[in-house]
């Protein structure tokens, strides 16, 4: 089974549970939404993609990057692929730790038990918001994390409803980040340290180290 990607590349984690951490990233094509503040265009049409063997794939992992267990499927949207979930059950089987990436519009219940999954939900800045398939947040568990993109007041204030109506607290990990340059990440962190609640910043670590 092939899988059509727009890059493939080794750089360290910037968001989410594995932050900091070195992973090898396949960024695979295509997405069903269009973000106003998307700072990936290039994943999905018009941009050129190439095409890959799941086996292929694995294989690049286990032979240039023996040492590193955390191999991140990215995008666009990964689950638009019907390959997507046979790649993360390959790289279970061969020991990597994969991390998933989604923007939460797609089911998830079906995932195999053994990949860390982050998902987005979408704030009214987004011009996504009535896409979030809010069923999903049933299968987070600990080890996973929801990130949310936030612009603004009314984002924010958007979100930390959301948080406490559906108590993701409890359920998960959670992980607010700030539209660059409209919302500075000190401005964002002002605004968590005001709820008191444990909500966590994060600042895209591999933007501010100029790496991929």
């Amino acid at each position: 089974m092939k899988l059509k990607l727009s890059e493939i590349f080794f750089s360290l984690q910037g968001e989410g549970p594995l932050v900091g951490m070195p992973s090898l990233f396949f960024r695979l094509y295509g997405c069903n939404l269009n973000c106003s503040w998307c700072d990936t265009p290039y994943s999905r049409e018009p941009y050129p993609f190439f095409e890959k063997e799941i086996e292929e794939l694995v294989q690049q992992w286990k032979e240039n990057f023996p040492q590193i267990p955390y191999v991140v499927i990215t995008g666009g949207e990964p689950l638009l692929q019907e390959g997507a979930i046979p790649f993360l059950e390959a790289l279970i089987a061969n020991g990597a730790k994969p991390l998933l990436e989604t923007n939460g519009s797609l089911p998830i219940a079906g995932l195999p038990e053994g990949v860390i999954v982050v998902m987005d939900l979408k704030p009214p800045s987004s011009n996504m918001v009535e896409f979030n398939r809010y069923e999903n947040l049933d299968f987070l568990r600990e080890k996973d994390a929801v990130k949310i993109v936030i612009q603004d007041r009314r984002d924010f204030e958007w979100a930390i409803n959301l948080v406490e109506q559906r108590d993701l607290l409890k359920k998960t990990q959670v992980f607010f980040s700030p539209t660059h340059p409209v919302l500075s990440p000190k401005e964002l962190a002002s605004l968590i340290l005001e709820t008191k609640l444990p909500l966590r910043l994060q600042v895209q670590l591999h933007k501010m180290l100029g790496l991929k």
